[in-house]
């Protein structure tokens, strides 16, 4: 995932692929009293229904996977860790009834060992 601003997720248990948007990142810390990097996308269904997804990114692990991965803790590698965990949430279902998706530590490898690799590609691709 290297683009994190308009992508499409799915298709979910019900067979529906949706549009997804970036709409924002913040300090959950600020807004909800959580040690987090909170990311948000809007997801607009087939059928034009539309949904926010708040992804939460805990803080504590980001520099940890970040120094694993060899890389900066950034803004955009936040995004797409985010909509990483956003595009597994879909196709498995879960926690998809609720409107903020915390992110486990072990996720938060997963998703940055896929970004990693990912990257790596990309630069392999275009060299």
């Amino acid at each position: 995932m290297l683009h994190f601003r308009e992508f499409e997720a799915g298709p979910d248990a019900s067979g529906r692929t949706f549009q997804v948007l970036f709409r924002y990142q913040q300090n959950g810390i600020a807004i909800r009293h959580a040690d987090t990097v909170e990311v948000g996308f809007l997801l607009v269904g087939p059928e034009g229904a539309r949904a926010l997804k708040t992804v939460c990114l805990p803080q504590a692990g980001l520099p940890r996977v970040a120094a694993a991965t060899g890389r900066a803790v950034d803004d955009a590698w936040c995004a797409r860790l985010a909509a990483r965990h956003l595009l597994d949430a879909v196709s498995t279902g879960q926690d998809m009834e609720k409107d903020f998706l915390t992110v486990s530590a072990a996720d938060l490898e997963r998703h940055a060992a896929a970004l990693a690799r990912a990257e790596q590609e990309e630069l392999r691709r275009r060299a």
